[in-house]
């Protein structure tokens, strides 16, 4: 971190996708019209509206798109819910990048990978895989498995069908919570449905969603032979500041938004629980 990342930038939103019911995605650029900063896939940033609030998020887009940067961002409270009103043109500010990446330039590399996400959980996930789609030659076989409640909440569903699916390499596998018409795929919740998919035991596993959802599949993975250190997650849920100095996301000896928000699943082991 430098100095630079305390200082937030003024962002402009310069189009805005709506994914789902209660998940829009904005995308950012400074007035002048380039990226406002770079960073790597797992990492976040501070996005504010003077005198509403500010906020952690995700940042979605991957490293190696060189013209904007993208938000995927639920509708669930003060801040969301203005940031939901915004038209394209609108200001913002912006400051980051915060926190520890996924590894995609060291233990992940030369990898297969497996993907688990849950809901808006595909978020920070579709930054790491669309890096990973953009330099193929660096890794193994990638497997997605995605899930929702319905087909409505499923995030950047049409990117999904259209680039993801098609790609050489890729398995992509969707599921829904309940059926629904006009749905012909698989119906029920992602824990079982990993373990009826029996992944290979040699993956490396990337996972985010609702709590719930991950306390699940992680037991589901550890019974099909899979082992913590394989396991890496994200936890964002309290982080205010991002340097480490309010203490709000503080766990035992650890500052989610400087020692996280990426972890491997044999080091939250260490940690008190307290998510």
């Amino acid at each position: 971190m430098t100095n630079e990342t305390l200082i937030p930038y003024l962002g402009e939103v310069t189009d805005i996708r709506i994914d789902t019911p209660d998940v829009k995605t904005f995308r950012v650029l400074t007035p002048d019209g380039v990226k406002p900063f770079e960073h790597m896939p797992g990492q976040c940033a501070m996005l504010s509206i003077p005198g509403v609030g500010e906020a952690m998020f995700s940042i979605t887009s991957s490293p190696t798109n060189r013209e904007y940067m993208e938000f995927s961002i639920k509708k669930c409270g003060c801040l969301t819910e203005w940031l939901h009103a915004m038209d394209i043109g609108q200001q913002i500010t912006i400051r980051g990048p915060y926190g520890k990446p996924f590894p995609v330039e060291t233990e992940l590399k030369g990898k297969d990978l497996l993907f688990i996400a849950g809901g808006i959980g595909l978020a920070p996930l579709r930054s790491v895989i669309n890096y990973v789609r953009d330099n193929r030659e660096n890794y193994g076989s990638v497997q997605i498995v995605y899930g929702a409640r319905s087909k409505d909440d499923l995030v950047d569903y049409n990117e999904i069908i259209s680039e993801w699916m098609a790609d050489d390499g890729v398995e992509v596998n969707l599921t829904i919570d309940r059926e629904q018409e006009g749905w012909d795929g698989h119906v029920g919740f992602i824990p079982n449905f990993v373990k009826e998919l029996n992944p290979d035991l040699k993956k490396t596993v990337l996972m985010c969603g609702p709590p719930v959802m991950i306390k699940f599949t992680l037991a589901g993975l550890m019974e099909l032979g899979f082992e913590k250190t394989q396991v890496y997650t994200t936890m964002e849920l309290k982080m205010k500041c991002g340097v480490g100095k309010c203490g709000r996301c503080n766990i035992g000896d650890k500052y989610v938004c400087k020692d996280g928000p990426v972890f491997r699943f044999d080091e939250l082991d260490e940690l008190p629980d307290e998510y």
